[in-house]
C-alpha cells in the first residue's frame, strides 16, 4: 500500500524519536496564504522543496533537526497547502517570498537547505539577501547547467496542461503504476527516483495545481534545457559554508552538474550519495542526516562583509577558484545563455 499525500514511503525513513511535535501553520503574504512546517528551538533552518513537491519531503527528518534548531519548511506558493494563484513563479519572486515570510516570523538569519528548485531558490536568496545567510546546503539544486530531463523540457511545452489532464485519468494512472512497478525491477537509474516522482504527480489533484506547477517548471526549464544559471554569482557566497549533496544516480539532474558547483564554489563540500537519485534525503535519509548535522557541527555562520562584498562585485571571482575548477564552471556557464535575476 502506497503512503497518502507527499510522504516519504515508510521504508525509507529514518530512524528516529519523533519527540518534537511538527505543526502546520498559516500566514498571509500579500493576500496568499502560504503553508509550512515548523518545529523546534535555536538557530533556524529554513528548508526549501522541489517542483511539485511540498514541505512534506523534509517531515521525517524534521524532528530530528528540531533537537538543535528551529525548523521551518513553507510550501512554496503554487504547491502543497499553499494557494495557487496565477501568480509570478520565477525563482527570484520565490526568494522573495521566503524573505517575507521570514519577516512575517521575526526571522533575521537562516541557514539554508534546498532541493533541486529549491536550491536555485536558496541560491537567489543568498544572492538577493547575502546578510541573511549563515550556510548554504545545495540538495541535487537546479541552475547548475543546462542539463535536465527530458521529460523536464517535455512538460514545459505549450500545451502540455491538457496532457497532464488526460495522464490524470484512472486508467493512465493505473498503466503508470504498473509502469514504475516494472522499472523499479530494472537495473536502472530510474528506479532510485521513480516512487517520488509518482508521489509528486499523484499529488497534483486538480488543474489549479498542475497549471501552478507548470508556471514554476517554465520559469526555469524550456525545450532546451534549464534556462537559469548561478555559476556567474555563485562566487559571492564564497564566505558562506556550502554543503553540495547529490545522488550518483539522479536522473533529473545529472551528477555531473555537482562536480560543476563545486568547482565554482571554492571552499564548498561535495557529498555524493552512491545509493541515491534525486531525492538523497529520501534514499538514503539516516546518513543524509549524519552528513548535515556533522555539516552544522562543524560550521560557523557566515558573517556579512559589505565592503568585501562590493570588492568581489566590482572585481569578479579573482583567485579563489582553481585554474582547473574556474575552467569547469566557465565551461558549464558558456551552455548557459540565460541567468537568474
Amino acid at each position: 500500500m502506497r503512503p497518502s499525500g507527499n510522504a516519504v514511503p515508510a521504508a525509507r525513513r529514518p530512524l528516529a524519536a519523533l519527540d518534537e511535535p511538527v505543526r502546520v501553520e498559516y500566514r498571509t503574504v500579500h493576500g496568499y496564504r502560504r503553508a509550512f512546517l515548523r518545529a523546534g528551538s535555536g538557530p533556524v533552518l529554513l528548508l526549501v522543496h522541489g517542483i511539485g513537491d511540498s514541505a512534506d519531503t523534509w517531515r521525517d527528518l524534521i524532528p530530528v533537526l528540531a533537537r538543535d534548531h528551529t525548523v521551518i519548511a513553507p510550501d512554496l506558493l503554487g504547491h502543497g497547502r499553499s494557494d495557487k494563484p496565477r501568480a509570478d513563479y520565477s525563482v527570484a519572486a520565490y526568494a522573495n517570498a521566503m524573505r517575507d515570510l521570514l519577516g512575517i516570523l521575526d526571522v533575521d538569519r537562516v541557514t539554508l537547505v534546498g532541493h533541486s528548485l529549491g536550491g536555485g531558490v536558496a541560491m537567489q536568496f543568498a544572492y538577493q539577501y547575502p546578510e541573511r545567510v549563515e550556510r548554504l546546503v545545495l540538495v541535487s539544486t537546479g541552475g547548475v547547467g543546462r542539463d535536465v530531463n527530458p521529460v523536464l523540457r517535455l512538460v514545459s511545452l505549450p500545451y502540455m496542461d491538457q496532457l497532464m489532464h488526460l495522464l490524470r485519468l484512472p486508467t493512465t494512472k493505473v498503466v503508470g503504476r504498473v509502469g514504475a512497478a516494472a522499472v523499479r525491477r530494472l537495473p536502472l537509474d530510474l528506479g532510485y527516483d521513480v516512487d517520488d516522482l509518482l508521489r509528486i504527480f499523484e499529488a497534483l489533484p486538480d488543474a489549479q495545481s498542475r497549471s501552478a506547477v507548470t508556471r514554476t517548471l517554465r520559469a526555469v526549464v524550456d525545450w532546451r534545457g534549464q534556462v537559469v544559471t548561478m555559476l556567474d554569482r555563485c562566487y559571492l557566497a564564497r564566505a558562506v559554508p556550502t554543503l553540495l549533496v547529490w545522488g550518483r544516480h539522479d536522473t533529473i539532474v545529472p551528477v555531473d552538474h555537482a562536480f560543476v558547483a563545486h568547482a565554482a564554489m571554492p571552499g564548498s563540500r561535495l557529498e555524493v550519495f552512491e545509493g541515491s537519485g534525486h531525492f538523497p534525503h529520501h534514499c538514503e535519509p539516516a546518513r543524509f542526516l549524519g552528513v548535515l548535522q556533522e555539516f552544522l557541527a562543524a560550521t560557523q555562520p557566515a558573517g556579512h562583509d559589505t565592503d568585501a562584498w562590493r570588492r568581489l562585485l566590482r572585481y569578479g571571482r579573482g583567485d579563489g577558484a582553481t585554474d582547473a575548477g574556474a575552467h569547469l564552471a566557465d565551461q558549464a556557464l558558456a551552455q548557459s545563455h540565460r541567468t537568474a535575476t
